[in-house]
């Protein structure tokens, strides 16, 4: 294996190693009901008869839509 290659293998072990640590991060703060207003925001809409339920998060969607593309963003910035 060259250098180059080395070092490509562990800038990429290094960049998978931090989204585990965001992804176990962000499982924790979900377990513990940190994102209990995600899904009753302004805009999500639910809808209930007698035997359905119709639920259109709209709103979470666009902030999440927004919070995605800003994290691109970024990522492509800097990377």
């Amino acid at each position: 294996m060259s250098e180059a290659q080395a070092m490509e293998s562990k800038t990429l072990g290094m960049l998978l190693m931090g989204l585990g640590g965001l992804v176990v991060l962000v499982g924790g703060l979900v377990f513990w009901g940190a994102f209990g207003w995600f899904g009753r925001l302004p805009g999500d809409f639910r809808w209930a008869g007698e035997r359905s339920t119709i639920f259109l998060p709209l709103g979470s969607m666009v902030l999440l839509s927004v919070g995605l593309s800003v994290a691109a963003n970024l990522l492509r910035r800097f990377f």
